[in-house]
């Protein structure tokens, strides 16, 4: 395709009026055709890879030719206004950007993130789920064989079907550790995301109450879209890469859209009062699962600078993920604003690798541009075949339609019906439903756990990370998640009947557990576990800055009752 002013082409052309040159753009054919205006446009377009949609919606959708004539005639009268239009959404050059580097840094970005995720997992595993831990994997998998057939393995997805021994669960997380650092380090990396998220998958499948997260199924839905998005080389580096599939860059867009958005929808949607109200940060940041001192600090933030910073989120959350889908710049400046909110998130409450692959994401969403003046063209090596990218995104768009829609409640005589057809995937979670604190918690119950010999001296458990000590300080730390301190506070938001892996717990201490007392801070019972356990509840409250200074307290409570009755090993 050549270009050409018409005051220089229009001699070569004389069959061409010149009135015609200079009201619109002229696409003159090897065979000797000639368009003009916006079917011209189209038909240019036409002749890249991937690029004929406008074309096509040009020739059979009923009135998209006149009125995009129309379009084009008011931008060739203002020609100046548009320029400068296209300059500040676009930058300088118009040139689409590539995401060579992007997906560069996103891609080690998720190495990291992967190899945070399994050792997290990995170092916690046998207090969790091996034979003598919390919930033990052999046990459930035993359970969920005596009641189901050959479908099982389907509907839940898992290495531990062929094996759910302490050797094997230290094999997967080391295993997925280990593809993590060939990610990182750009080796096989296609191959490397298949290994890690068939790992992490086995987990989250059978993983019950301690791997029921969101940001868990979004490691994993993040992990499956970039299976599509890496090169398929086995040592690729910039310059001998083939380009990012635009399809699965917009699937990325589309998923950070669906994280941010339904954030902030569900919140409204719930009818919590306390969003409504704009007053949800008057107790969340001392109400979160672990904040840190810094939340201890915006805790004593002025009220009606609270109600501002909920209406700065709604307005993030709600209006900027549209932007993701701008020009450009705008695009650009929207992931800006959005990784500002995940790094405010971070420092004030410690949410494991949630913000940090939440800003991956963003990364993600923009281009090379971003970085770099220079356009990467790539090279034209090996990509994934069209027709797998197709069936990719074909699936994963139904899915997340379906999910979003379910989750709004938009048109569910639509979505159900939906869903259901595209329910076949459901058990790779590809599509997930997002929105973290949809109803904000105002107190924070906290339970201790105490042991006795005798039923009259009782000492307690302590844990490494949840609220205890009054006087220590909330700490920092993320992106590790010490997910026993993170179940105990979803079991004191109901009863200790609405969770029996506690009760499990309670067993697995009575019964002096090695690998569940690791998960604690300390064993007050060395020599030998106690004959009785008993939980008792309190009320949590941040203090304020003259008690804090007084006293060195970070926290003060008041005693709420018990939470389950004294048990012993025979109950």
């Amino acid at each position: 395709m050549e270009y050409a002013p018409y005051q220089e082409a229009a001699e070569k052309f004389p069959d061409i009026p010149l009135a015609d040159f200079k009201q619109a753009v002229q696409l003159v054919m090897p065979e000797g055709a000639v368009y003009q205006g916006a079917e011209a446009v189209f038909r240019a377009l036409a002749c890249a890879p991937g690029c004929g949609a406008g074309l096509w919606l040009y020739r059979r959708l009923p009135g998209f030719r006149p009125a995009s004539e129309a379009a084009y005639r008011v931008v060739a009268r203002h020609r100046a206004f548009f320029s400068r239009l296209t300059r500040l959404f676009w930058g300088a050059s118009s040139a689409a950007s590539s995401s060579l580097l992007t997906r560069w840094i996103f891609l080690r970005m998720l190495g990291v993130i992967y190899l945070v995720a399994f050792v997290s997992l990995g170092i916690q595993a046998l207090g969790l789920y091996g034979q003598n831990g919390v919930l033990p994997i052999a046990d459930f998998l035993g359970r969920v064989a005596e009641r189901y057939g050959p479908e099982r393995f389907y509907f839940l997805p898992s290495l531990f079907w062929l094996n759910a021994s302490n050797a094997a669960l230290q094999f997967v997380w080391i295993a997925g550790a280990a593809l993590s650092v060939l990610l990182i380090a750009g080796v096989a990396p296609a191959a490397a995301l298949i290994g890690t998220w068939v790992c992490y998958l086995s987990y989250l499948s059978v993983g019950q109450d301690f791997l029921s997260f969101q940001w868990d199924i979004l490691l994993v839905e993040t992990g499956f879209l970039a299976i599509f998005l890496a090169p398929l080389q086995i040592k690729p580096g910039l310059a001998r890469e083939a380009p990012p599939s635009k399809t699965v860059v917009w699937l990325f867009r589309l998923l950070l859209f669906r994280l941010m958005f339904m954030s902030g929808a569900v919140k409204l949607l719930s009818g919590d009062p306390t969003w409504r109200s704009l007053t949800a940060l008057l107790y969340h940041y001392q109400t979160q699962p672990l904040p840190t001192w810094i939340g201890w600090f915006a805790q004593q933030l002025p009220v009606w600078f609270q109600r501002i910073s909920v209406f700065v989120m709604f307005s993030i959350e709600l209006a900027v993920p549209f932007f993701l889908f701008a020009p450009r710049r705008l695009r650009n400046a929207a992931c800006m604003v959005l990784i500002a909110l995940q790094i405010l998130i971070l420092l004030t409450g410690n949410y494991c690798f949630f913000n940090w692959l939440a800003i991956a994401l963003c990364l993600m969403a923009m281009d090379d541009g971003i970085f770099s003046k220079g356009n990467s063209a790539g090279f034209p090596g090996r990509p994934w075949p069209r027709w797998v990218i197709g069936t990719v995104a074909f699936v994963v768009m139904i899915d997340s339609a379906a999910v979003f829609m379910l989750r709004l409640d938009i048109a569910p005589a639509v979505a159900r019906p939906l869903y259901r057809a595209i329910s076949i995937v459901e058990p790779f979670r590809i599509a997930n439903s997002y929105g973290l604190f949809a109803v904000m918690t105002t107190s924070r119950l906290e339970i201790e756990i105490e042991g006795s010999n005798d039923g009259v001296e009782w000492r307690p458990y302590e844990f490494k990370y949840k609220p205890g000590d009054l006087a220590a300080r909330p700490g920092f730390v993320a992106p590790h998640q010490p997910r026993l301190d993170w179940q105990m506070w979803f079991a004191a938001l109901g009863s200790y009947q609405q969770n029996p892996w506690f009760m499990q717990l309670c067993r697995r201490l009575l019964e002096g557990s090695p690998d569940v007392l690791a998960l604690l801070k300390s064993n007050p019972f060395p020599a030998a576990p106690p004959k009785y356990l008993r939980a008792e509840q309190f009320d949590y409250y941040f203090t304020d800055i003259a008690e804090w200074r007084r006293s060195g307290h970070w926290w003060r409570r008041e005693p709420r009752g018990s939470y389950c009755p004294v048990l012993s090993l025979k109950d």
